[in-house]
């Protein structure tokens, strides 16, 4: 039964399925405003340092206290006629100090309808008159303070059965929530209520029947404290494996791949992996072939930017056509490992491709001077949505002349356009640019729609841009780096290894402090707020995997800091797995817990995966078990629904085995080295570790690795292969080394 079922409030909210991502799915996306400059709302400017240090501590009449905040989407919101306060502990004081409830208010800066309800509620005097008389009103950027969201998401769910950005919590000083909803009107319309109706109703039940109110919110927070627990049960086994290959089976849709023959459609890349590791378990031909199918689909429709690249973040169709136009560094981070994996299985050019087209657009687009990558770009321009990426028949026919032929035809353009807008219900003569069939980019044809394809480029560039989303978030970095070195070691590409490397380094000393802890967020300059469970574990991913493609000690030393800290901070010792939030946070009510993998992956399903591949480097058997308590500690809801964990079920995957342990013994500048490292790098071997010994008596891989301590090379690259704790003679030959990765040939 819902909680809101429960209450005695009447006006439970529910989500309009136009108006915000369901939780279960990803989110929305927008972007950040430059200093002194106006955006697509009409927003005041961004004041200067000099005019900042003159305001008053609430911000002036001209701004509220978010004018202070480092966040692009708290920014969003300084001028604003409501008096927005940033989560914390004066919000709360004047809460109690007032006896008002709090408002709080979550989003992020890339949400289309986040900016929605900004300028139809947010930014109306009638609205910010009932909210500052009535409540204290606080702000979060979701991105920043993933631990705040997921507990008020949680609750949102809990009382009304879905829930997404924007997200509207009511709660009592002492922060136990009353009311949940997502998206609201000024005033409401198909059964909606509007802020106008809601905020009186829910100011007489604070003022007039306060026992009620009270009673509501025990019962809520009472609930809320299940969230420490995780869900734990039983073991999970193979049989856990097989039944989320079933359901993501029952679910692909074989005319355009995806999960779900229905709109929205989102790229998941994550259930796509695993169901590459599935495949190269147990050889079945329909999970290569549902995820090679999607990943196909995807790249052709509207989804992808034909022009600049990138994927958009979901399809508002069954078709990949119509997206919501937003790009998110994740986005492009897990598909780039999804296209990469599919190019080693498969070896087609168009999968390579694809992964190194997100990486330029990344690197051009959403890269900082220091190396580190920002956050999202918006999916709005000019007050609409996707206006940056679409063309009329007459756009492209001015830049291209004689091509504009070609292209129309063969990025199926039309006079009478093909996109629909969704926030108006309205169709356009504009187009959204999509194939019907790849394109071979060494023909003829495919060299002038290339030459096309940059001229339109740079037209483009001569529009209004989205906004960006300027803020470096240390766990998406973590993610990218990831991607990156993945990219690398399977592409042979130095200069993509070369980006992830300044990504890391950034990290690693401008993220972290000098006591080895994490910042969650850099901006303008100033690295802050404390990080979070995703922050450590995916930030050990990507130098776990940096490390395998450069053999750089220095990264995995830092990849096994960061993760002996999280467990010192972090670990539930009473159920396993890892909390969202350090133990010496603050400003939380419940330190919550999460292994569902969403838009993006549940922190423990990294964390999971991170501690195996640790463990079989260092033979610490603690982090194994750490890893096995993760599973235990959400066991019972993995079984429930195995799909909908789909990063964790590759932990798992890993954890059943059969795994490897590769040891590449040699001088580190020589050829053989180089070559054998090459030709492991190339092979999609999930299932893996793969280490560097140089040469001499103790170089600094065996403090780290020490069962590498005697595995050494003389005048030959050796390499040593074991499979689950047992090994094979160390071979010079390259050929027979590869062959040890089917495990068939241990058979005898």
């Amino acid at each position: 039964m819902l909680l809101a079922q429960r209450l005695l409030l009447p006006f439970a909210s529910t989500c309009l399925s136009i108006t915000c991502a369901p939780s279960p799915a990803p989110q929305d996306a927008t972007v950040a405003q430059e200093e002194g400059a106006r955006d697509h709302a009409g927003r005041k400017p961004t004041p200067s340092q000099e005019e900042l240090a003159k305001l008053p501590p609430d911000g002036g009449p001209d701004y509220n206290r978010l004018v202070f905040e480092d966040s692009p989407y708290l920014l969003q919101h300084a001028g604003n006629p409501i008096d927005w306060y940033p989560y914390g502990d004066e919000a709360f004081e004047a809460a109690k100090a007032q006896d008002k409830p709090i408002f709080l208010s979550i989003g992020y800066s890339s949400c289309h309808w986040c900016h929605v309800m900004e300028v139809e509620s947010f930014e109306d005097d009638e609205v910010a008159a009932l909210l500052n008389a009535n409540y204290i009103c606080i702000k979060v950027d979701r991105e920043e303070r993933p631990d705040i969201d997921h507990v008020y998401m949680a609750v949102t769910q809990a009382m009304t059965g879905s829930g997404g950005w924007p997200m509207t919590v009511v709660m009592t000083p002492e922060l136990k929530p009353f009311f949940a909803g997502t998206y609201f009107p000024k005033t409401g319309r198909f059964g909606r209520k509007g802020m106008m109706e809601l905020l009186p109703e829910l100011t007489r039940a604070w003022k007039q029947d306060r026992e009620a109110v009270d009673k509501a919110a025990a019962e809520v927070s009472s609930w809320m404290q299940n969230l420490k627990r995780g869900d734990p049960g039983g073991e999970l086994g193979a049989e856990t494996l097989d039944l989320a290959y079933r359901q993501l089976s029952n679910s692909f849709d074989p005319d355009k791949g995806g999960f779900g023959a229905k709109a929205p459609k989102f790229p998941i890349p994550h259930d796509i992996l695993f169901l590459l590791q599935v495949h190269q378990r147990t050889g079945d031909a329909r999970a290569l072939e549902m995820s090679l199918k999607t990943l196909r689909e995807m790249r052709l429709g509207g989804i992808f930017d034909h022009v600049g690249f990138g994927f958009h973040r979901y399809s508002t169709d069954a078709n990949w056509l119509v997206p919501h136009f937003e790009k998110m560094l994740y986005d492009q981070a897990l598909l780039v490992m999804a296209y990469t994996a599919a190019w080693q299985i498969t070896g087609e050019d168009e999968f390579k491709r694809t992964a190194e087209q997100v990486i330029e657009y990344v690197l051009r687009d959403m890269t900082s001077t220091e190396g580190a990558f920002y956050s999202a770009e918006d999916a709005d321009s000019e007050g609409e949505e996707g206006l940056f990426y679409l063309w009329t028949v007459e756009e492209i026919e001015a830049v291209l002349g004689d091509d504009a032929s070609l292209v129309l035809a063969t990025f199926n353009a039309a006079p009478n356009g093909n996109f629909h807008d969704e926030a108006t219900g309205q169709s356009s003569t504009k187009n959204i640019l999509h194939l019907s069939a790849a394109i071979d980019p060494s023909s003829e044809e495919g060299k002038r729609l290339e030459s096309a394809r940059q001229r339109l480029f740079a037209a483009r560039e001569e529009r209004v841009h989205c906004f960006k989303d300027d803020k470096v978030l240390t766990d998406w970095n973590g993610l990218m780096i990831a991607a990156l070195a993945r990219a690398a070691q399977a592409f042979d590409d130095p200069a993509i290894e070369a980006a992830a490397r300044r990504a890391a380094d950034f990290a690693l000393t401008t993220l972290r402090t000098k006591e080895g802890r994490l910042h969650k967020r850099y901006r303008s300059g100033n690295a802050g707020l404390p990080g979070t469970l995703e922050d450590y574990a995916f930030l050990s991913w990507g130098l776990i995997e940096l490390y395998e493609a450069t053999f750089d000690v220095a990264y995995l030393t830092a990849a096994i800091e960061l993760t002996d800290t999280m467990v010192a901070h972090f670990v539930d010792k009473e159920n396993g797995g890892f909390f969202l939030s350090a133990d010496d946070a603050t400003e939380t009510i419940v330190r919550g817990k999460e292994a569902y993998d969403g838009a993006i992956p549940a922190g423990n399903s990294a964390a999971a995966m991170n501690l195996l591949r640790l463990a079989r480097i260092t033979g610490r058997t603690e982090f194994e078990e750490l890893a096995a308590g993760t599973f235990r500690s959400h066991s019972a809801s993995v079984a429930r629904n195995p799909s909908a964990h789909a990063l964790l079920l590759t932990a798992l995957d890993f954890a059943i085995g059969p795994s490897y342990e590769i040891v590449i013994a040699g001088d580190t500048d020589a050829e053989d080295t180089r070559a054998m490292a090459r030709a492991f790098r190339r092979r999609f071997v999930p299932h893996k570790v793969l280490l560097h010994r140089p040469l001499g008596d103790a170089p600094p891989i065996t403090k780290l690795a020490p069962f590498t301590l005697d595995q050494g090379a003389n005048q030959k690259a050796l390499a040593y292969v074991c499979l689950d704790y047992a090994c094979k003679l160390p071979t010079a030959d390259l050929e027979r080394a590869l062959s040890f990765l089917d495990p068939k040939s241990w058979e005898n």
